[in-house]
């Protein structure tokens, strides 16, 4: 018979979340990413995915994070559930390599370096669950106990230690905070965000957009907006994966076409910015804001005059 174990633990987990998690029902106005989500099959998948998980029904929620990953493959929050999936279905090699894509994208993602180091144990490779715990330990020390983290990476290496404490044939069982989160908390962390975006406070607003991908996955306004805000910090290479990957979601998608042609123009490839601006005019027929502004940029070869 298959082990179970891994099952009983993500299970176990999932029992505890709220039955209303990730309702559609009280979201905000059309402005929003879950308003718009329905138009937007990458964030129906990220949000199809999370369903299947809370019902155990990991291959399901496997192959929805696979497509989202083919268009954002890159992705923390994404990379970490697969990851969960593949635990379920007790792939832990591929679930070990999910884990790995995560941390990379994001080293602060606590929960995914936690699964991760548990993952090595499980899989017998003891020295990196070790080197896992270090670096955690280390996110612990530049803590000192005031991140807003601080709990999260404390229950992190005591799982991980009690974890390398076992015998190295231990079933072991962890009980990670899983990233899911309703559709109206990511509404408020997007709409703080724009609102920062709007106050110039970039950083702060990427945090804030970090905190809406959690719950709406590769979604085509917030990875426009992560673009963006990069942009403004000059992150600009940041900034061209972000415009990519929301181009990559929703190919049309005016406002990612608009930021990404600014872009191009900033680092000087005025052709590839006018190809931007023939997609606009192209995508807007009878003319549109995207179009216009993109169009000051490239006559005026910079940012133009307010």
């Amino acid at each position: 018979m298959k082990p179970t174990f891994v099952r009983a633990a993500i299970a176990a987990v999932l029992a505890t979340l709220p039955t209303a998690l990730l309702s559609m029902n009280n979201s905000p106005p059309s402005s929003t990413p879950s308003a718009n989500a329905s138009d937007f099959d990458a964030a129906d998948e990220y949000r199809k995915g999370i369903d299947a998980l809370q019902a155990s029904k990991f291959r399901e929620a496997k192959s929805s994070f696979a497509r989202v990953l083919g268009v954002a493959p890159n992705d923390a929050n994404t990379n970490f559930l697969a990851g969960m999936a593949d635990a379920g279905l007790n792939d832990l090699k591929s679930a070990a390599k999910h884990y790995e894509k995560a941390v990379k994208a994001d080293s602060k993602m606590v929960v995914a370096q936690q699964e991760l180091a548990v993952t090595y144990v499980k899989l017998g490779d003891r020295p990196k669950a070790e080197a896992a715990l270090a670096k955690i330990k280390t996110m612990d020390t530049t803590c000192a106990g005031s991140c807003k983290d601080a709990e999260t990476i404390k229950k992190a290496i005591s799982t991980i230690e009690a974890a390398l404490g076992q015998p190295a044939q231990a079933m072991l069982s962890t009980d990670p905070p899983l990233l899911f989160a309703s559709a109206k908390a990511g509404d408020t962390a997007y709409l703080q965000a724009v609102s920062l975006i709007n106050e110039h406070r970039y950083q702060d607003a990427i945090d804030a957009l970090q905190n809406a991908r959690t719950t709406f996955g590769a979604h085509p306004d917030v990875l426009t907006y992560l673009g963006f805000a990069n942009r403004k910090l000059r992150r600009y290479d940041l900034a061209e994966s972000y415009y990519r990957q929301a181009l990559a979601a929703a190919p049309n998608h005016k406002g990612a076409t608009e930021y990404y042609g600014e872009l191009l123009v900033e680092r000087g490839d005025m052709a590839g910015a006018k190809r931007m601006l023939a997609k606009l005019d192209n995508l807007c027929t009878f003319g549109c804001a995207e179009a216009d502004e993109l169009r000051r940029w490239v006559e005026a070869k910079g940012a133009p005059a307010p």
